[in-house]
């Protein structure tokens, strides 16, 4: 691959999945498109049903596109499957590791299985257990492992054949903070010392913000917003106000913010326990104190309330209008259908 080649390139991707039955077809990418810089860790976000699993399916070619075109690391995904395969590592939300087996077979197995010969293969499974810390273990079975300890050796199965692109799906979901603190720096150390272009799918606002050099929002099928987490943060201008909801209304709660000064951008996410109001606002101390009073005055239970600076927190309900606990989406549905 070039020097400069991006290591994706997604240009107008439609996935439509035929409806079966009563249920409908789903559209589930919508012309999306968007370019990856070879060398970069690349965070993917999006509410569920966004578009991202599809997206990464077809860049992994495990689902064809409807229509539009897709390159990793130089290679058409549907002309050339063979080579994306052979470019790409993929680490699943589900473990890839046999438990049955210790570290180093399962690192071996996977290295002869990419077509590596057996001598390599060992002396490659050596070298990834010592990187990612698991030397020690090697010889211990899978099942013994933490659950921290199994997601690294998932992610050295995936990186056993030198792959130029990695995708990690939810990489530290179920984690405790410090194996979820380990994985990051492995990520990282990927990134920098093996010139490894990373897609990161994640949920985690926090690990986006500290990992990812660049962001891309997907939101029903569409690109939204593409940038570096700062660049997205500083795109909102002024602070971010937010409001715990006890027992909420939202038509009350908004109807008893409507005049607020100063206060725009508001999204009041309700259910039958909790919620949230955020808002963005040029003068925090001022609007916190308004917002306080009308909450107040219409007799709504509120829990804490905070005032900050932009977070991609704020970037994503800007962009997207709610979290990633939204409703469901094309993502979902078809993986019912798929059931």
């Amino acid at each position: 691959m070039p020097e400069n080649t991006p290591a994706i390139t997604a240009e107008d991707l439609v996935k439509v999945y035929p409806g079966r039955g009563r249920r409908p077809a789903v559209r589930a990418l919508d012309g999306l498109r968007f370019t990856v810089p070879a060398g970069r860790v690349f965070g993917l976000l999006g509410p569920n049903g966004a578009g991202k699993s599809t997206t990464t399916k077809i860049l992994t070619t495990l689902s064809r596109p409807t229509s539009g075109t897709a390159q990793v690391a130089g290679h058409d995904v549907l002309r050339e499957p063979g080579a994306v395969r052979a470019a790409i590592g993929y680490v699943s939300q589900g473990a890839s590791t046999d438990p049955l087996l210790t570290a180093t077979e399962n690192l071996t197995i996977a290295a002869r299985l990419r077509g590596i010969g057996a001598s390599d293969a060992v002396a490659r499974a050596r070298r990834l257990l010592q990187e990612f810390g698991l030397a020690e273990a090697s010889k211990r079975l899978v099942s013994t492992f933490s659950g921290g300890m199994r997601r690294r050796l998932d992610v050295a199965a995936a990186l056993v054949h030198r792959p130029r692109v990695l995708f990690l799906d939810e990489p530290t979901t179920g984690l405790d903070p410090e194996a979820r603190a380990a994985m990051w720096a492995e990520i990282r150390r990927l990134s920098g010392e093996e010139a490894l272009t990373v897609i990161l799918t994640t949920h985690y606002m926090e690990e986006a913000d500290r990992l990812a050099d660049e962001l891309l929002i997907v939101n029903r099928g569409r690109a939204v917003v593409q940038g570096t987490p700062d660049e997205l943060k500083a795109a909102l201008h002024g602070d971010s106000v937010r409001v715990s909801l006890v027992e909420p209304d939202a038509a009350r709660v908004r109807a008893a913010v409507s005049n607020v000064p100063g206060l725009r951008d508001v999204v009041i996410e309700a259910s039958a326990v909790d919620g949230v109001l955020a808002a963005r606002t040029d003068d925090a101390s001022a609007a916190v104190g308004s917002v306080i009073a009308a909450l107040d005055a219409a007799h709504i239970r509120y829990g804490q309330v905070s005032a900050s600076h932009p977070t991609l927190d704020d970037v994503y309900l800007h962009f997207v209008g709610h979290t990633f606990d939204g409703a469901q989406g094309a993502d979902d549905v078809l993986e019912g259908q798929a059931a």
